[in-house]
């Protein structure tokens, strides 16, 4: 437990990695794996050949959102932000990683990515490039007998309005009235778009983030983020397109944090195995679609490869001040995954390889 313990004792917000991602080589490397940070920052542990034709990924992120909790055990529950999201995931993998049987001719890499929880995910673009794996992990919480198949895509927008200021009684709109028209219509969209579609999974969601208005006698000013939730029937590049034509003329848009919605099925290689590896630690596999978006949908499009995600922790708890792992839980998923690794790499190296590892 000391490794996850270290990991959330050491501050990593998004761009700040540096000191979390030293403890990771440090544990690594005391793991007996080859250990480095990439010129992108990110964490790596190595074990097997390097030029070995069966290449698994287990890919976390290491940074976290800002907040700062006291790190502490209780009751066998560690406190602290990043326990769930996503230093415990990550910290398991790195043990399941080292301990796993591994057949001659695979390679597993650990990787905690740095900048998941930014809108530009640098350190999981940088692997994407980088690797060609032959499946990959996503590091995520999903409790110990879940696994998740999927997450929705991202969309996010800034929309500004500026008009000449006008007296209060005076029948000229003012660019919050322009906001607020633009995100009515928004709203409506989504509203129409959802119309049967059941499952939250399906659905468009748009959420305002944060708005902001102020004025100097002269003129106006309205701001509001956005943010959208995607499903698989639309990608980023449809939405701004509906976005566009809903904007009245004095509200302008910046869009970013482009990402498309991903999932694969209970078929999917490296679902079958964490289920299996689940069910073999009397378990019941619970398949899961997040509403979120992870570095799934970053990678997965580049290496089309078998992949799903998988972690102890309780989704529900990211980003809260509440943020906390159960022990127990961690060293259950500990052992699912170093099950997983092993039956992967024995399945994959039995099998044809449909490309060289990178």
């Amino acid at each position: 437990m000391r490794v996850l313990y270290e990991l959330v004792a050491t501050p990593s917000v998004s761009g700040s990695e540096r000191a979390a991602a030293e403890v990771f080589v440090r544990h690594a490397a005391r793991l007996g794996m080859r250990a480095e940070v990439d010129e992108a920052g990110n964490a790596l542990a190595h074990r097997g050949p390097v030029d070995a034709e069966t290449h698994v990924v287990l890919l976390g992120h290491i940074d976290t959102v800002p907040g700062e909790i006291a790190v502490r055990i209780e009751d066998d529950v560690l406190h602290g932000r990043g326990s769930v999201d996503a230093k415990g995931p990550l910290a398991a993998m790195l043990l399941a990683g080292a301990r796993a049987e591994l057949p001659c001719g695979v390679r597993v890499t650990v990787a905690g990515a740095v900048g998941e929880e930014t809108a530009g995910s640098p350190g999981a673009r940088h692997l994407a490039k980088l690797y060609r794996p032959a499946a990959c992990i996503i590091g995520e919480p999903s409790g110990w007998d879940g696994v998740t198949l999927g997450y929705k895509g991202r969309l996010l927008v800034t929309a500004s309005a500026t008009r000449q200021s006008t007296h209060s009684a005076g029948p000229e709109p003012t660019a919050c009235d322009d906001m607020h028209a633009w995100w009515s219509a928004v709203r409506a969209h989504a509203e129409m778009f959802n119309k049967g579609r059941d499952r939250v999974f399906d659905q468009l969601q748009a959420s305002i983030r944060q708005t902001i208005s102020e004025a100097d006698g002269l003129r106006q000013h309205a701001k509001m983020h956005v943010g959208f939730r995607l499903p698989r029937e639309l990608t980023p590049v449809e939405l701004m397109q509906a976005v566009r034509s809903l904007t009245p003329e004095h509200v302008t848009l910046d869009f970013s944090g482009e990402e498309t919605a991903f999932a694969t099925n209970r078929n999917d290689a490296v679902a079958r195995a964490l289920s299996s590896a689940i069910r073999a630690h009397n378990g019941r596999p619970r398949p899961k679609l997040k509403t979120g978006t992870s570095d799934m949908n970053v990678v997965a499009p580049h290496w089309r490869c078998p992949i799903a995600a998988y972690g102890p922790g309780d989704s529900a708890l990211d980003h809260t001040p509440h943020e906390r792992l159960d022990l127990d839980e961690f060293a259950r998923a500990t052992r699912v995954l170093e099950c997983t690794i092993s039956q992967l790499a024995s399945e994959l190296t039995a099998a044809a390889p449909a490309h060289a590892a990178r």
